[in-house]
């Protein structure tokens, strides 16, 4: 499918450079890594609440011979 080279990157530089212009594209990889970090700290933070949760273990329900 897709897999990832150095060639393949610097395509997508070379055209992010063109179309963005020199004076733009610091700006935009500064935002993108931005926005990259701030939704790994919220999935992060997301886990963390969760995981309390998670550990929390239901009560065994009684089984069809205990009734019996």
């Amino acid at each position: 499918m897709f897999e990832p080279s150095w060639e393949k990157l610097l395509i997508v530089l070379v055209i992010a450079l063109v179309v963005l212009g020199p004076r733009k594209l610091p700006e935009v990889g500064h935002s993108l890594g931005r926005g990259i970090r701030e939704f790994k700290n919220g999935v992060t933070g997301a886990t963390t609440d969760l995981a309390p949760a998670a550990a929390v273990q239901e009560p065994a329900q009684p089984s069809a011979a205990e009734h019996s």
